[in-house]
């Protein structure tokens, strides 16, 4: 038996192999590092992630114009339908409000922008912890989490005109609906997260699969259950009240469990 086979069996140096290098020591394996420097180096990789989003968010508050007329483009005209009024821009009420949206906005992609940098470092960190054969995948792992995620959002923004077109138009009839600039971001921020974050499912359950937690055939076996429990799910992480957005995320959820399944039968051969 080897020696990464042993390290592997012993239950200490599998917690401080799945803890990662540390930060001042790349090129250590980080098998002999105590629990101390495990968490010293977990401290560098959060701080380098909070550059990488310091960084994204001033290049994003740059571009914060393009980025608003970007997202206003899914608010439809019924919206703030009164005199001196420019329809299909949300409103703000206080003071410093749009400044506050504008910040927000700007953070917001920021952790978009430094999704690269924040994938290799949580891969960089659980790495020493992993086999040589497990290791190789850190590119196809950083490049596919970043092809799914922006797959996900992609369609939450195409998606996200009919919640936000039926909750505007609801009670038209009844009321006058004043969209106010932090509702309204807030809202499509939490929108199309959700897609992104859905699609990194065959990410997740690849990797599980590669250090043995699942198998393709568990998936299979659990196949009826894991679409339903989806389903019900997308319901759920679509706030609005539309038949669509659900619809849309159940589909994409149930067709890329269906493609984990694949990917791991593939990987394992």
């Amino acid at each position: 038996m080897s020696t990464s086979d042993i390290d592997r069996e012993d239950p200490l140096q599998a917690f401080q192999g799945l803890l990662g290098s540390s930060g001042s020591s790349e090129g250590d394996d980080g098998s002999d590092m105590s629990l101390v420097d495990h968490l010293e180096e977990l401290r560098w990789r959060i701080f380098k992630v909070l550059i990488a989003v310091a960084i994204g968010s001033v290049i994003a508050f740059i571009f914060r114009d393009y980025i608003v007329h970007f997202l206003e483009a899914p608010l439809p005209a019924q919206a703030d339908q009164l005199p001196g009024i420019k329809s299909g821009h949300p409103i703000v009420t206080g003071l410093g409000e749009g400044f506050t949206v504008m910040l927000l906005i700007s953070l917001a992609g920021g952790i978009v922008f430094s999704l690269p940098v924040l994938l290799y470092q949580a891969w960089a960190f659980i790495a020493p912890g992993l086999y040589d054969h497990e290791k190789k995948n850190a590119v196809p792992f950083i490049f596919v989490g970043l092809v799914l995620f922006i797959a996900g959002i992609s369609l939450g923004y195409i998606v996200l005109r009919y919640p936000v077109e039926w909750l505007v138009t609801f009670a038209s009839n009844s009321f006058t609906e004043l969209v106010t600039a932090s509702s309204y971001f807030t809202f499509v921020a939490f929108f199309v997260l959700a897609f992104g974050l859905v699609f990194e499912l065959p990410l997740v359950l690849t990797f599980m699969a590669q250090v043995g937690l699942i198998t393709s055939q568990t998936l299979i076996k659990k196949r009826a259950t894991s679409h339903v429990g989806m389903w019900v799910a997308a319901t759920f992480l679509t706030p609005g009240a539309d038949i669509y957005s659900p619809v849309i995320l159940g589909v994409a959820m149930s067709f890329l469990y269906e493609l984990t399944i694949i990917f791991i039968r593939i990987i394992k051969k």
